[in-house]
């Protein structure tokens, strides 16, 4: 059986880029070539010579898979992105997937035959096939908002600020709370940033929690919201974003309820908007900027065959709007 190079990385402990990076000549510490050099001889590897010439010829060119183009976290992010590669001379290569996790396999595959020096995925999730797929190009790949214990990754604090947003309702004295997540094929936000909520609502002193299940988009919150009402009765009522909050105020007010005055609400995001409605709402806002320049710079590293932290957690800030209200005694 042919010994491949994550193979070689595998045994070296080191990242597939920085075998690359060896191999073609690129800056490697001393010490980490020794650990290869080694490896190579025990293992008789025999590098693909026109393969190796392939790569060598670096394009500057870094491919990013985002799931869509429309969302205000994704178009923060990719905007951050593009401007921080440009300022070091790459170009980027965008593909919007329509949030479909076919087209992010097939975009991994195509950038990759294209020659770019590394791909940046702005994952909806990670599945088998991403595991599959990653591991047998030869490309540094970054994964961005969900995280793999085998790949580099930039993530946010979806737990920590679930937890602190659970805890801010619980304190406001509220017993009964909704939470509206989204599918847990998604591990960050719907598992992290549920169980974060969770925990942080049961920590409040929070008892009577029930959780609903809704699409990403506004529609589909505001029927979710309308039949969750139908049964249950809640003080409060935690989206999993903006978005979706959004969809919940629309049925909430439809059904002339008054926010905070009748339910209290609230979300994950920052939006913009979030701040301009009326009550603004009380949300959790993710450092989406901060994330794309943190991307950019990290895939330039990984082309560099560099070192990077397996996971970078991006940071968050608690907005407490006019959206929720200390309960009723």
């Amino acid at each position: 059986m042919s010994v491949t190079i994550n193979d070689i990385a595998e045994l070296a402990g080191v990242a597939k880029s920085t075998v690359s990076r060896y191999l073609n000549g690129g800056n490697v510490s001393e010490k980490t070539k020794a650990r290869i050099r080694k490896v190579i001889e025990e293992t008789n590897y025999e590098p693909n010579s026109f393969a190796q010439s392939l790569k060598a010829k670096k394009t500057n060119f870094i491919g990013v898979i985002a799931p869509t183009l429309d969302s205000f976290v994704t178009s923060t992010v990719l905007m951050a992105i593009d401007e921080e590669l440009r300022k070091r001379d790459y170009s980027t290569l965008i593909i919007s997937t329509s949030k479909h996790v076919d087209r992010e396999i097939e975009s991994l595959v195509s950038l990759s035959r294209q020659k770019v020096d590394g791909i940046i995925l702005v994952a909806t999730g990670v599945t088998d096939k991403h595991i599959e797929t990653i591991h047998s190009i030869d490309i540094p790949v970054l994964i961005v908002a969900q995280e793999a214990d085998q790949f580099n990754c930039i993530i946010n604090d979806d737990y920590q600020a679930g937890f602190e947003m659970g805890k801010y309702i619980g304190g406001k004295g509220h017993t009964s709370v909704a939470y509206l997540g989204v599918t847990e094929s998604d591990i960050a936000v719907g598992q992290k940033r549920k169980q974060g909520v969770i925990q942080g609502l049961t920590e409040g002193g929070v008892r009577d929690i029930k959780t609903f299940l809704t699409e990403f988009n506004f529609q589909d919150a505001s029927r979710v919201t309308q039949e969750l009402l139908d049964g249950f009765k809640p003080s409060a009522i935690i989206c999993a974003t903006d978005t979706i909050a959004f969809g919940a105020l629309k049925t909430l007010l439809r059904l002339g309820k008054k926010v905070p005055e009748d339910v209290s609400l609230a979300g994950f995001g920052g939006y913009t908007i979030s701040e301009v409605i009326h009550p603004s709402m009380t949300t959790i806002r993710f450092h989406n900027e901060a994330t794309g320049k943190m991307a950019a710079k990290t895939i330039i590293k990984m082309t560099d065959g560099e070192e990077v932290p397996r996971l970078q957690v991006s940071s968050y800030t608690f907005i407490e709007g006019e959206s929720v209200k200390k309960a009723k005694g």
